[in-house]
């Protein structure tokens, strides 16, 4: 009405009767306690109060229009594109199977995939370079949230010649006396859990900084240094001259799949869903990730 300015017109629009119309604004006066509109026998027009409550609820009602549309998208077939980030072996025997759940379900996405080296642990989160990222913990990578895949034990991983290659598994106190690598990131936290900071000492050897897994594993098979690394490790780095020891005392890291806090992004909320969905469906491989070392 306060668009037409006209009984017959505006009661038209929105499928009304005039009477039904006039009938519902008499009523909202009534309820807001002023008068919107002006009356006569020639014309309809608005008051100061009508004014001011008509400019007031264009927003609301744009507001709402938007819920709505909102709402009803999540409904339709997704598309578009998504940003997925991992460093080398996060989620590895899980990441082809939910890849193929999630683009089973939503055939219209293009799953956009970028590994990263370890000096970003956060595999582009941090800087917005993906929207979705397969990651370790720990880390300090602000505003993320998270879903644990699964725990994943840490090794040793030492030259063939090394007098550990030939050990079952070695206590963290032994190691770290030896010259271990060290990913060359910014992020003290997952540096801290990598170079077995806790239980680092006088008696400790130094620490060797290394910009890549391929670098690390040269490094080591040389017998330069020793890396603490991941038993996914076991599934990548396949030089002759390595050897993989399970450590003893040490927690596992955590693999998950991470995301922007906040964020609302209908693509993915799917992606996580599904990840969880297949991390579900498959107690077994779990296990065997979780037993590997």
């Amino acid at each position: 009405m306060a668009e037409e300015l006209h009984f017959s017109r505006a009661a038209a629009r929105v499928f009304l009767t005039q009477q039904a119309l006039s009938r519902q604004i008499k009523e909202l006066e009534d309820e807001l306690g002023v008068q919107l509109f002006d009356r006569t026998t020639r014309r309809v027009s608005l008051t100061v109060a009508g004014e001011v409550f008509y400019e007031a609820s264009k927003g609301v009602i744009a507001s709402f229009d938007d819920a709505v549309a909102a709402a009803r998208r999540t409904t339709r077939a997704l598309s578009g594109k998504l940003r997925l980030g991992f460093i080398p072996a996060a989620a590895l025997e899980l990441t082809p199977l939910i890849i193929a759940a999630f683009q089973e379900a939503h055939p219209e996405v293009e799953v956009e995939m970028r590994e990263f080296p370890a000096i970003d642990p956060s595999a582009g989160l941090i800087t917005g370079a993906t929207d979705v990222a397969f990651i370790r913990l720990p880390q300090a990578t602000p505003r993320i949230e998270t879903e644990t895949m699964f725990l994943d034990p840490v090794i040793a991983m030492v030259a063939a010649g090394h007098p550990l290659a030939a050990r079952t598994s070695v206590p963290v106190a032994e190691l770290v006396r030896e010259t271990l690598t060290l990913s060359d990131t910014p992020d003290e936290v997952y540096k801290a859990f990598w170079s077995l900071a806790a239980a680092r000492d006088a008696t400790a050897g130094r620490l060797l900084p290394v910009v890549s897994v391929t670098e690390e594993a040269s490094l080591v098979a040389n017998g330069a240094a020793v890396a603490v690394t991941s038993s996914a490790a076991q599934s990548f780095v396949t030089l002759p001259g390595v050897r993989h020891v399970p450590i003893e005392d040490w927690p596992p890291s955590e693999v998950v799949v991470a995301w922007h806090e906040g964020e609302r992004s209908a693509l993915v909320a799917s992606f996580v869903r599904t990840a969880c969905e297949v991390r579900d469906a498959q107690p077994d491989l779990v296990r065997l990730l979780e037993r590997r070392a």
